[in-house]
């Protein structure tokens, strides 16, 4: 169950773009383009964004332990300088919710963690935990897991999913008021891997390594943009459907650091991941 926790969670972070493949008219903006040329559109677009926000709702099952779910939020910016803000107000597993759930911000190479079970664990006695990135090096495998979110950006999760070969418009829908193009297909998770830069690969290939196939739905505006972005795929006898849905492009977002007197430094009995 662990993988597909692991793969479910990475599978989040890739949900932020769209597929190419077949060769169906449809319109996006006022040029009629086919399904593919469409997806290659949406490419470029990605390349141009510089900032984003999102709503996460993740559902997974598998036979041994039910059902669980992650929902929240995310805000993302390129420039002037990387920086995010993940809030998962909502963990449930097996039937138990985590306290207070996990909030993640990442600035200037600075990671601030919110999670009340790290009272327990390790004694934390501020909301908040400072991580610096370059003198953690490797301990407690956080620095793999930041890693991971500087290398998934809004383009390339379009690149992997421009793996897909059976990608095909399934009609025009409405997201959250905004006119969209229904676009459906699979990608094979090994192949679309081989599209991202080789630090990518080498981060998301053991976490995905138990899915041999995604599948995938996203609705593209008018503008070329995508309104929301849907995974579903199998690991371990277990499923899981994570989506995004977004709520805003380019616009200037507000990711700050924590007040300095609600944040404590990692402490020094953090647990070593083995």
């Amino acid at each position: 169950m662990r993988r597909l926790l692991v793969a479910t969670l990475a599978a989040t972070a890739l949900i932020a773009g769209a597929g190419c493949g077949t060769t169906t008219a449809e319109p996006i903006g006022e040029v009629q383009l086919s399904a593919a040329q469409a997806m290659q559109e949406t490419a470029k677009r990605a390349e141009e964004v510089t900032s984003y926000a999102a709503d996460i709702v993740v559902d997974f099952k598998d036979p041994q332990n039910g059902t669980g779910n992650v929902k929240g939020t995310m805000l993302l910016q390129q420039k002037p300088a990387l920086a995010s803000d993940i809030n998962l107000s909502q963990v449930t597993y097996a039937g138990q919710a985590l306290p207070g759930g996990v909030r993640v911000i990442l600035a200037d190479e600075v990671a601030y963690v919110k999670l009340d079970l790290l009272k327990t664990l390790v004694g934390a006695t501020k909301p908040w935990v400072r991580v610096d990135l370059k003198q953690l090096g490797d301990q407690a495998g956080v620095q793999q897991f930041l890693s991971q979110a500087q290398q998934i950006d809004l383009k390339s999760s379009v690149a992997l999913l421009t793996a897909s070969k059976d990608v095909k418009s399934v009609g025009s829908e409405t997201v959250r008021g905004v006119q969209t193009t229904h676009y459906s297909g699979t990608f094979p998770v090994a192949e679309a891997l081989k599209l991202l830069p080789p630090e990518s690969q080498a981060t998301l290939n053991g976490q995905l390594s138990s899915i041999k196939d995604m599948k995938f739905d996203t609705w593209i505006d008018e503008a070329g943009l995508p309104r929301k972005i849907q995974l579903n795929g199998a690991a371990e006898g277990g499923t899981f459907t994570a989506a995004l849905l977004f709520t805003s492009f380019d616009q200037q977002l507000s990711i700050a650091a924590p007040p300095a007197d609600q944040v404590g430094e990692l402490p020094k009995n953090m647990p070593v991941a083995e």
